[in-house]
């Protein structure tokens, strides 16, 4: 993967500025829709519920943010953590115009370093953001740091399909068609062609449940979903 001369957190960051306006868009035309049912489904699995408090690591615009704060209500806390100054801009605005304004709190930061004492919260999340992080074995373990012991750890993040065909069409429509969608919509061609190289060097999910048991995580699992495209991995905090 090449990055422009630059080191992966600088040139990740200034990816996600440049494509954060047309992001939440372009996710949802590159999953045909089904991204809000997947957010929905990580919400379900971390466990949150009135009166939680849960951190949502690399946040981006804050679209699981806000489903977590529909689960954890008005009583709940959701902090939503990134580095990308343009995206957390945009979650902010989308945030107030929602009902959750209070229970929602976006603040900048790394999540190889989080802010935060150990066992502060009652789950944590990251969508589409562990394949982005230059550690990711120290993105999980600052994330099993910080939650409660009982709680989850979730990702929701690209996965890699097995079926035979399925698997060859998933990854030309990925290779080819997503920059090219990229610099239609979004003219940014290049950050499409990012998060294509990304998903090949990201682990499989499998893989990625051993990682996350070799970070002190138990009752390690994924779920594969939309064919195994993308998938939910899993860990539960002792």
């Amino acid at each position: 993967m090449n990055f422009a001369g630059k080191d992966k957190a600088a040139y990740v960051k200034e990816t996600f500025n440049g494509i954060a306006k047309r992001y939440d868009r372009m996710n949802s035309l590159m999953s045909l829709g089904m991204d809000k049912g997947w957010r929905r489904q990580v919400v379900q699995r971390v466990g949150a519920a009135p009166g939680k408090q849960i951190i949502d690591v690399c946040c981006g615009t804050g679209q699981l943010s806000l489903e977590l704060a529909k689960a954890v209500g008005l009583a709940g806390e959701i902090v939503g953590l990134d580095f990308s100054d343009n995206m957390l801009e945009v979650g902010r605005e989308q945030v107030e115009k929602s009902p959750f304004s209070k229970v929602i709190t976006f603040i900048q930061g790394d999540a190889l370093n989080l802010p935060f004492a150990d066992d502060s919260f009652d789950g944590a999340t990251v969508g589409w953001g562990l394949r982005n992080l230059p550690d990711l074995s120290q993105g999980i373990r600052e994330m099993a740091r910080v939650v409660r012991p009982g709680s989850k750890v979730v990702s929701l993040d690209m996965a890699k399909p097995t079926l035979p065909v399925f698997k060859q069409g998933y990854w030309f429509y990925f290779e080819k068609l997503i920059p090219l969608m990229g610099n239609l919509f979004a003219g940014k061609e290049g950050a499409y062609r990012y998060l294509h190289d990304s998903a090949v060097q990201f682990p499989a999910q499998q893989e990625l449940a051993r990682i996350f048991s070799e970070c002190g995580l138990v009752h390690t699992r994924y779920k594969n979903l939309a064919g195994g495209v993308v998938a939910i991995v899993e860990g539960t905090k002792l």
